[in-house]
């Protein structure tokens, strides 16, 4: 069973946890999710595609990322969800934490905090080894083109991790 650590709205861990998806949480209570940008030295960046059995959003696009376990930094958790994802491990990449944005769902139980951190590496596209349970492929885009999927409504987080595409 997969835990996750409450966070206070100063994003304090409060002790406290929350199953996975359990959500729980109270007004002023959040738990902690990263997006890791991963943008190689030709100016493209990495994005995935959801795959269509997702409840959330199937079959839009996205930068790798998920939730912090409990007991895990967010850059624990960030190198951990590329790599899973990705099969990329960005630990000696250039680059690292961008900034934090806050979402809040009142009375619905799922308020989190954003960690973004965008990484800077080449790799070659046979150095991707993608978690089939989360992606239906990738693609190299440029920022523009993944503006253009932002407004066409298929890319999440865009509008709020949009400063990270340079």
């Amino acid at each position: 069973m997969e835990l996750w650590d409450i966070y206070d709205e100063n994003k304090q861990v409060t002790g406290r946890t929350m199953k996975r998806n359990d959500w729980i949480l109270k007004d002023g209570e959040y738990h902690l999710t990263v997006l890791g940008v991963i943008r190689r030295t030709d100016g493209k960046y990495l994005i995935t595609k959801r795959v269509m059995t997702k409840a959330w959003a199937p079959g839009w696009w996205e930068v790798s990322g998920g939730a912090a376990q409990a007991g895990e930094t967010s850059k624990e958790a960030v190198m951990r969800e590329v790599l899973e994802e990705t099969g990329l491990d960005v630990q000696k990449a250039a680059g690292g934490y961008q900034f934090t944005y806050k979402r809040e769902n009142p009375g619905e139980g799922d308020n989190y905090f954003v960690d973004v951190y965008r990484f800077d590496m080449d790799f070659a596209e046979s150095d991707l080894h993608l978690q089939v349970e989360e992606t239906d492929g990738y693609a190299l885009a440029t920022k523009e083109e993944i503006a253009e999927y932002a407004s066409q409504g298929i890319f999440l987080h865009y509008d709020s991790i949009k400063e990270v595409f340079i």
